[in-house]
């Protein structure tokens, strides 16, 4: 068959109960070629991956590889197919090695008795990574290796099973800025030694420097396909939205108030009774956002673990509106009037068995309205959630559908709107738009600036140079466990940001700021 592209999706249509998440989607993919899915958090792009990789079965459609339909009932027919999917979150087992995760389902063996056979397998694995790029060392332990790494090894998993078809599910949703211009590398490679990508992403900037072609989806419809050469972040965000989306964030000069945390010659380990956090001081006042800038390992983690409660310092101490709360529970920091958006959403945010009206009310369950007479008001509970999946725009069938169940930037909207809709003081907000589409991360943007604006200090942990930038008014920068320098966002270069995070200091550059809170 003449001009037969590599993949062709015909009509793909997924009903789910109450849900129609793709309706009626034709996508083709040609050899070679980086094509870019995008849309907002819930528009139906991984359903319609899923389906392509075996995960769930169509309602109505066909697809083709090669001019041949294929109609996988599991991922193993797919990977039979030339087809592999890197996941959001990542398929690997932490007590593994790299080659005994690679071998996983499709182990060698070799003798009489069955042995697997990890010196051939481990051998493969050098190849594969030399040939990508990909400088991944088969004998390492999954659990002693970065996110950015343990991706690659994802990657390896398919290139090992043969894939020419490479899905690549939020990839740089949780990696650094390097790591995903790392994995930018990678993919070009993949590409030049002909594999084709599809890249389902939220980040507009890398779809217009990395896709050849860019398909929206929106609301499980295809809305249209472009390049890069007919498009800018503008449009490609009215068309995920279906609106104008103000991409920059407008903000009066700060109104900046007492000192609300104080932090005083903190020390914390990590997991790994490892110094993370050496001999740090800092405060956040009130009506300001102090940013924490830094590249990802640098103790922000550790930190901001520490001033929420989550981990206990080792010398040092936290004060909270006055109040030492050094060894203070995570409850006892809340009930002072303080918020947080944690970095791990489905660690640390969320019980992911719960509905979404139970994980709206975890911090505030045991008290009234939500529990009378030691029993909880479910009627209260479910009447608030459907209130905020409302206001914060949760994309979900119902209030009792399972937080596991949501896509991962829905379920971060549920942890902002229960973290920013009550009366707070004090916000941590760390990663707080990973993994979220530009529609979210306006909105979210708007809500912290409208904290700050209310009075409110803000404590903000972010990998993502633009997002620091642009919502702080201080930034503190972290390398290697101590704060190095905190600057004025508004005077501060990109450029200068960045010798900071890699630890270079400039004095003649770099304006410090000084500490100048007031009084009271």
């Amino acid at each position: 068959m003449a001009n037969t592209s590599l993949l062709e999706l015909r009509n793909i249509t997924k009903q789910f109960p109450g849900v129609l998440a793709n309706d009626h989607i034709n996508l083709t993919l040609e050899e070679g070629e980086i094509h870019a899915l995008l849309g907002e958090n819930g528009a139906g792009k991984s359903t319609l991956m899923n389906i392509l990789y075996g995960l769930y079965e169509p309602t109505e459609g066909e697809m083709y590889v090669r001019g041949q339909e294929i109609k996988p009932e599991s991922p193993s027919d797919s990977i039979a197919a030339g087809i592999g999917m890197v996941h959001q979150h990542f398929m690997l087992i932490p007590v593994f090695t790299v080659t005994e995760n690679v071998m996983l389902g499709y182990e060698e063996t070799q003798g009489i008795g069955g042995f697997l056979n990890r010196r051939k397998a481990g051998q493969r694995i050098r190849e594969i990574s030399d040939q990508f790029g990909l400088s991944v060392d088969p004998n390492a332990y999954i659990q002693d290796l970065s996110v950015g790494v343990q991706q690659r090894v994802e990657i390896i998993k398919l290139l090992y099973r043969n894939a020419d078809i490479l899905i690549f599910d939020e990839p740089t949703a949780v990696l650094t800025p390097q790591e995903a211009d790392e994995l930018v590398k990678i993919m070009r490679s993949l590409v030049a030694q002909g594999k084709s990508i599809i890249f389902i992403t939220h980040k507009l900037r890398e779809v217009l420097e990395v896709a050849d072609r860019i398909t929206v989806i929106r609301r499980g419809k295809l809305i249209g396909t472009t390049t890069p050469e007919n498009a800018d972040q503008g449009k490609l965000a009215e068309m995920m939205v279906g609106r104008a989306v103000h991409l920059e964030i407008n903000k009066i000069p700060p109104t900046v108030g007492k000192t609300i945390l104080q932090v005083e010659n903190l020390t914390v380990l990590n997991d790994l009774d490892q110094l993370a956090v050496d001999d740090v001081t800092f405060d956040v006042r009130a009506g300001e956002v102090l940013g924490l800038a830094g590249v990802l390992g640098n103790g922000q983690t550790e930190l901001v673990e520490a001033v929420t409660g989550m981990r206990p310092p080792v010398e040092g101490t936290i004060r909270l509106l006055d109040k030492d709360v050094t060894n203070s529970s995570p409850r006892q920091v809340t009930e002072l009037g303080s918020a947080h958006v944690p970095e791990d959403r489905q660690k640390d945010g969320l019980v992911l068995d719960y509905s979404i009206s139970h994980n709206m009310v975890l911090n505030t369950y045991y008290n009234p309205p939500y529990t009378k007479n030691g029993t909880l008001q479910e009627d209260k509970i479910k009447a608030s959630a459907e209130q905020l999946i409302k206001q914060y725009d949760v994309r979900t069938p119902s209030a009792e559908t399972p937080a596991s169940s949501l896509s991962g930037g829905n379920q971060q909207k549920v942890i902002i709107a229960r973290e920013l809709s009550r009366p707070t003081e004090f916000l941590v907000a760390a990663q707080p738009t990973r993994g979220v589409d530009v529609g979210a991360i306006e909105f979210i943007h708007s809500q912290i600036i409208k904290q700050r604006d209310e009075g409110t200090a803000v404590l903000l942990s972010s990998t993502e140079l633009d997002e620091i930038m642009q919502l702080s008014d201080r930034i503190a920068v972290m390398y290697r466990g101590r704060i190095i320098a905190v600057v004025d966002a508004a005077t501060t270069t990109k450029e200068e940001l960045g010798l900071l995070m890699a630890g270079v200091v400039q004095e003649k550059k770099v304006k410090v700021v000084e500490d100048t809170t007031p009084t009271e």
